[in-house]
């Protein structure tokens, strides 16, 4: 089989990619991911994978590479990761009651060919109390996570009413389509 790198800190990836029973390895990408200016908040995620896999693949020119990015969009206006803990209180406050999407952007990408998609799901939040928000922003930290918010967490299991798309997406990767993808361009 061949070589899979997974250019990914985060352990929501790494736990998908062990879940589905791929064999990776990370690396990880370091790159710039501030949203280039007038680019659509749904072509951000896309946008960044890539540049993440430009930052990597040229390490491990025999290998795939999996890079990814998520966002959550509210309306028009991307919810990035909070600075602080009130920074992550007023982000819940403005997904309480709403729907949103989380778009995460993916690039797979070995020596000879290259696959960019994205996959959106819809999220929607029952009206959460501010003690709810301040409870779950205390306890978790939800400091590295898009939206302030981790749906496999207390606030998921309480808060969400309902979701439309791959839950897995929500948590950072849509682990099935990159496997259909794998099976079906890169053989895997």
């Amino acid at each position: 089989m061949k070589r899979i790198i997974l250019a990914s800190q985060s352990p929501r990836r790494q736990q998908l990619m062990t879940m589905a029973e791929l064999p990776y390895e990370v690396i990880v990408a370091n790159v710039d991911e501030t949203n280039p200016p007038g680019m659509p908040g749904s072509e951000v995620p896309a946008h960044l994978a890539r540049k993440k896999a430009d930052a990597v693949s040229g390490l491990v020119p025999d290998a795939i590479v999996i890079t990814a990015d998520t966002v959550v969009l509210l309306d028009d206006d991307i919810l990035g990761k909070p600075v602080d803990e009130a920074h992550a209180v007023e982000t819940l406050q403005r997904l309480s009651g709403k729907t949103h999407r989380v778009v995460t952007g993916v690039c797979i990408r070995s020596a000879d060919k290259e696959q960019v998609f994205s996959c959106t799901t819809e999220v929607h939040f029952r009206e959460l109390t501010r003690a709810q928000i301040e409870h779950y922003v205390r306890k978790y930290k939800p400091y590295d996570k898009a939206g302030a918010y981790a749906i496999q967490e207390w606030i998921g299991v309480t808060g969400i009413e309902r979701i439309n798309g791959d839950y897995y997406n929500v948590m950072g990767l849509p682990v099935g389509d990159v496997i259909k993808v794998l099976k079906q361009e890169y053989g895997i």
